[in-house]
């Protein structure tokens, strides 16, 4: 049996009640992470534009939950009986479309799951698995979503979907080798999301494993998204989760109907991707451990809005801004203080792995950034504002603050390279290490080894909270908390909330 129908069927065979109790707990709170972040950038002016763009050209090509033979299957005569999406405002009963976090319009199936994953990756939070670099959640759980509603399937199924959605995208990015597929240029949030979302919603339509092992395997032929955009500072990111959202999508749907996938997608010797995208892979990596390791409990979870890669440096910085607190008497208490304390810096060089050197302090965009994208994949950047600033959050990222040119001063000072010993210890760990030289001679050093966030240093469950309130106070101004309770408990509902600010049943 191939690895591939390995994975199919334990995602075919793998029920609610055999998951562990930690699993079920775990996969409700990355579902309220990702929302939440989601529900963050509801407003963001980027995906309102691409929003507009979408609802005019997917209004007549939206299928239907159930056809006349009530197998799931799009309606042949449908596209002519369909209003514009454009025109399809409010109506919570139009057939067929789903809801967006944070707004109130629906939208078609695989256009509703395109703008959920752009709002799950705009604000850089939506957690990371680093053995496999990809940050599936933003594409998986928006897909498995509109296919749980789309579908009417309960809150314990749409669980239960996005569970094998994490295994299945974790394992895919480890079987291709962290490393080798990143330094071929390839985004894995996108290349390997595909997969995640074929399985939430093959899972979800209740395939067969020859149906399963064909939806992952048309996923594959999908597989697509590179860091080509790290050069210019392009926009175009956020597409990637989106696309791999509506291909999962699609790819499950088309198996149901009949269409076949390559079961040897990863290891055909000519076109298979980890020949193709990798320097030769572990396919194996897709089936090792099923079921008594599962992928979903090796998450981290962003504290910084910003490149991962960027997050050990920034912890690196606030260590040091302590000891130079107790070593020097400065205070950080107002921005003057910390313009002062800068001014007295000679040089800051971090040694760190090599993707990491490679994604966040390469590009021009990287060393000289001029937009919020550029600044949020510069580690230059990044640490610049945590020495003034004293954080990282979303205000760090602020045109404003971006353009100010007291931290473009400081960042001038910031020197990466690449370290064999952290690029040796990476993926399991995405440490570096900081020294800082004053103009006096005086150094101040830290290493991180993992970053705050990380499965090693998690997040509290009081921060974790936080972090959710914060974002869905955007959407859900007064309803927070009801909506935090909402999302935890959604194995016990029978349908999915309403993440808009009008309720949330």
């Amino acid at each position: 049996m191939s690895d591939l129908r390995k994975l199919a069927q334990f995602i075919h065979d793998i029920t609610w009640d055999q998951l562990p109790e930690r699993v079920r707990e775990t996969a409700a709170l990355r579902v309220l992470d990702l929302v939440s972040v989601a529900a963050g950038a509801a407003k963001d002016p980027l995906v309102a534009a691409v929003k507009q763009a979408l609802g005019a050209v997917s209004g007549c090509t939206v299928v239907m939950p159930h056809d006349n033979a009530g197998d799931g299957l799009p309606d042949a005569n449908l596209e002519r009986r369909l209003p514009d999406a454009s025109q399809a405002a409010e109506n919570t009963a139009q057939p067929g479309f789903v809801s967006v976090w944070g707004h109130s319009r629906k939208y078609p199936l695989t256009t509703a799951a395109m703008l959920n994953a752009m709002l799950a990756h705009t604000l850089e939070l939506d957690d990371v698995h680093t053995a496999s670099k990809t940050h599936g959640s933003a594409s998986l759980i928006p897909a498995a979503w509109s296919c749980t509603e789309y579908l009417g399937k309960s809150g314990k199924e749409f669980l239960l979907a996005v569970v094998c959605g994490y295994e299945t995208v974790n394992r895919v990015g480890m079987a291709f080798g962290v490393s080798a597929h990143r330094n071929r240029g390839w985004h894995a949030t996108a290349t390997c999301g595909v997969f995640g979302c074929a399985a939430a919603c093959a899972k979800l339509l209740d395939l067969s494993v020859d149906q399963i092992v064909s939806a992952l395997g048309m996923a594959g032929t999908q597989s697509s998204g590179v860091w080509a955009f790290l050069g210019d500072g392009s926009n175009c990111k956020i597409l990637h989760p989106a696309r791999a959202a509506a291909d999962g999508i699609e790819a499950a749907f088309l198996a149901k109907a009949g269409m076949t996938g390559p079961e040897h997608i990863f290891d055909a010797k000519d076109g298979g991707l980890l020949y193709a995208m990798s320097d030769g892979g572990d396919v194996s990596k897709l089936s090792q451990g099923l079921g008594e390791v599962y992928e979903i409990l090796n998450m981290d979870m962003k504290p910084y809005p910003c490149c991962r890669s960027a997050h050990c440096a920034i912890d690196a910085v606030l260590e040091i801004r302590r000891q130079m607190e107790n070593g020097m008497g400065l205070k950080f208490q107002s921005k003057a203080e910390a313009e002062i304390m800068a001014s007295q810096i000679k040089k800051i060089e971090i040694a760190t792995y090599l993707v990491g050197y490679k994604q966040c302090a390469v590009s021009e965009g990287c060393l000289h950034p001029r937009t919020i994208l550029d600044a949020k994949f510069s580690t230059p950047y990044s640490v610049a504002a945590a020495f003034l600033y004293g954080t990282v959050s979303m205000k760090e990222f602020e045109p404003a603050v971006v353009a100010d040119p007291l931290v473009h001063e400081l960042l001038e000072k910031v020197e990466v390279h690449p370290d064999e010993r952290f690029t040796g210890q990476y993926p399991k760990h995405w440490g570096c290490h900081m020294k800082v030289t004053m103009q006096d001679g005086m150094c101040f050093e830290a290493e991180v080894e993992d970053p705050s966030g990380s499965v090693a240093r998690p997040l509290s469950r009081e921060q974790a909270m936080k972090k959710a309130e914060e974002f869905l106070a955007v959407t859900c101004p007064g309803k927070e908390q009801e909506t935090i309770e909402a999302l935890l408990n959604l194995d016990g509902e029978e349908k999915l909330p309403v993440i808009s600010g009008e309720n949330t049943r």
